[in-house]
């Protein structure tokens, strides 16, 4: 488990090192001149409120059978990623390069300006709005947000959000269990 922020690493390439490297197909070049200035919150679970079964990595790699579970039939026609996973023990699991664009947001808008995946990044927590999230999550999260904060200088605190907050109507994440003020505690750079 990550305890601390110089635990983690990300290297030139936008790769975050502790962290399990599965790469997605799923992205795309940032626009020129792009810069990163935002991080996301989501949570994710598949099927809803089933954890630890590898359906995840699947569905954000394009190889998840679609016949597995009634649920899958939903979102077969998807084609989406995240920049890192946060399972319930708190591991980081990294689909696509910082550097890089990750399809996590959608149609989406922060402070005026629509495109977020265009300059976020996306952290997707392994949860439902409605179950509360592992310590191991926050802690893990939160040594992440440190060192997103010193990569990426663009990202301040004020430019962290939910993804309910970039698509209102549209997306509920991360949810009532997530505890922000909980969050923000274990963020140590300012």
């Amino acid at each position: 488990m990550l305890n601390t922020p110089q635990h983690i690493h990300i290297d030139d390439s936008g790769w975050i090192n502790p962290a399990r490297h599965i790469c997605s197909p799923n992205f795309g070049a940032r626009p020129a001149g792009a810069e990163v200035s935002l991080l996301v919150v989501h949570n994710i679970s598949l099927p809803p409120g089933e954890f630890g079964n590898g359906y995840i990595e699947q569905f954000f790699t394009n190889q998840l059978d679609f016949d597995a579970h009634p649920y899958f039939a939903s979102i077969a026609h998807l084609q989406v990623s995240s920049h890192v996973l946060i399972n319930r023990s708190g591991e980081l699991v990294q689909f696509v390069s910082l550097l890089d664009r990750a399809w996590h947001a959608g149609r989406s808008c922060f402070a005026g300006v629509t495109e977020c995946n265009d300059y976020s990044i996306g952290v997707e927590l392994e949860g439902t709005d409605t179950e509360p999230y592992t310590d191991a999550q926050y802690g893990a999260l939160g040594c992440l947000t440190d060192a997103l904060l010193a990569y990426f200088p663009a990202i301040t605190p004020e430019r962290i959000t939910g993804h309910c907050d970039i698509a209102p109507g549209r997306k509920t994440d991360p949810g009532e269990a997530f505890d922000w003020d909980k969050y923000y505690s274990h963020i140590t750079v300012r």
